[in-house]
């Protein structure tokens, strides 16, 4: 376990560091910080700050709480800068916890307010699963449920600085399952996320999301298969087929779908290919396909049928089938 040159002068290390890397959150702070200090869990637990050049009041805020907090047993460690331009959430978050020592790191965004069993229950499964990062539950793994062992982190990190606009999660995530890393879910809902509107998910364009994505498509999975159908005719489905590279597009067989106006169209022409002639790609019946498949197909919006059309099929999770979208 890797530890700050100063670890020793705080005394023990924490079996928990909650990594919050902050810049002007004044309005959130409060919940936040009283949500550090509900938790109920019962081992050792520290709060680690990194301040990104925040220009409000945050650092009034988060001196107010210090007191309170290590009144409680929850010692707190405050690093930052003052520059006139804020370095980045991915910097923010490495700071954070280089300066921090737990052997576990919970990772908490300042405007987030966890619940009182956040901490335990993740510690908990972490104790179990030493390779494989904790959401809770819910329909992603975004970055604000993570909670994984400091040497995990330090065996796939750190986070990518690049600072705004850099998905410094997705890059992290995907280093995680490139060196062997799993994904286990605390199926409780453990964390209220605000979405708002400067919320520094905002400043990453939805371009370069889809371009990660693909791209780690293409080296992870794509390879391992001679062909592969896309399950989607519509607008998601071909704008898969014109992201990919002309060697996997090549290894699309057809799209499926269960709409038979796209059916009755027969194929998917791409205008844009410099092929001559240009690619034109079966549009089948969902029965009539052969897997594997890419599915682009958003699962909470079918009401189950989407899950029970792959049910009737026989595919195999992880095997037979991709959900991209």
């Amino acid at each position: 376990m890797q530890l700050p040159p100063d670890a020793s002068e705080r005394g023990q290390p924490a079996l928990v560091s909650v990594i919050l890397p902050v810049h002007n959150a004044q309005q959130w702070l409060d919940e936040c910080l009283m949500s550090v200090l509900k938790q109920d869990f019962e081992g050792t637990m520290e709060l680690s700050v990194f301040n990104d050049a925040s220009k409000d009041q945050s650092m009034t805020i988060i001196e107010k709480w210090k007191m309170n907090l290590e009144d409680s047993g929850i010692p707190v460690v405050i690093g930052g800068h003052d520059s006139p331009s804020p370095r980045g959430v991915g910097y923010s978050k490495n700071q954070a916890i280089i300066q921090s020592t737990g052997s576990y790191l919970c990772f908490l965004d300042s405007d987030d307010v966890m619940m009182p069993q956040r901490v335990r229950l993740q510690y908990e499964a972490a104790v179990q699963y030493p390779t494989s990062v904790f959401t809770s539950h819910g329909p992603t793994v975004i970055m604000p449920t993570w909670f994984c062992s400091r040497a995990w982190f330090f065996h796939v990190g750190p986070f990518d600085e690049g600072g705004k606009g850099v998905p410094e999660d997705l890059l992290f995530f995907y280093e995680h399952l490139r060196k062997g890393g799993g994904v286990f879910r605390v199926d409780h809902s453990l964390l209220l996320y605000r979405y708002h509107l400067y919320a520094a998910t905002h400043s990453v364009l939805e371009m370069t999301i889809w371009t990660h994505r693909v791209h780690f498509l293409e080296e992870q999975a794509l390879p391992g298969w001679e062909s592969f159908t896309i399950w989607n005719a519509g607008k998601q489905g071909r704008r898969l087929y014109r992201s990919l590279s002309a060697a996997s597009r090549r290894k699309v067989v057809a799209f499926c779908d269960v709409d038979e106006n796209k059916i009755k169209k027969g194929f998917y022409c791409h205008e844009d290919s410099q092929e001559r002639p240009k690619p034109q790609v079966p549009i089948l019946h969902f029965r009539a396909a052969q897997p594997p498949f890419v599915i682009c197909v958003k699962l909470d919006l079918t009401g189950g049928e989407f899950e029970d059309n792959l049910k009737s099929l026989h595919l195999q999770e992880g095997r037979d089938f991709i959900h991209f979208s």
